[in-house]
């Protein structure tokens, strides 16, 4: 019986995710552009990677 190759299972977890947060940054500057081309105001993320909550600064 084969053995399970869990690094490369990672790795394609890992592409999947990258893929996925790629799609949705182009998805927000989509919006946004059109937002902007339409006039209305465009609300500023400053938080691009996503890694880390709003509050988790003030916990600390």
């Amino acid at each position: 019986m084969a053995k399970p190759n869990y690094a490369f299972a990672k790795r394609q977890r890992d592409l999947a995710k990258k893929q996925a947060k790629e799609e949705k940054l182009q998805r927000k500057r989509e919006a946004a552009a059109a937002a902007l081309a339409a006039g209305e105001p465009v609300p500023v993320d400053t938080d691009t990677d996503g890694d880390e909550a709003p509050d988790a600064a003030e916990e600390a």
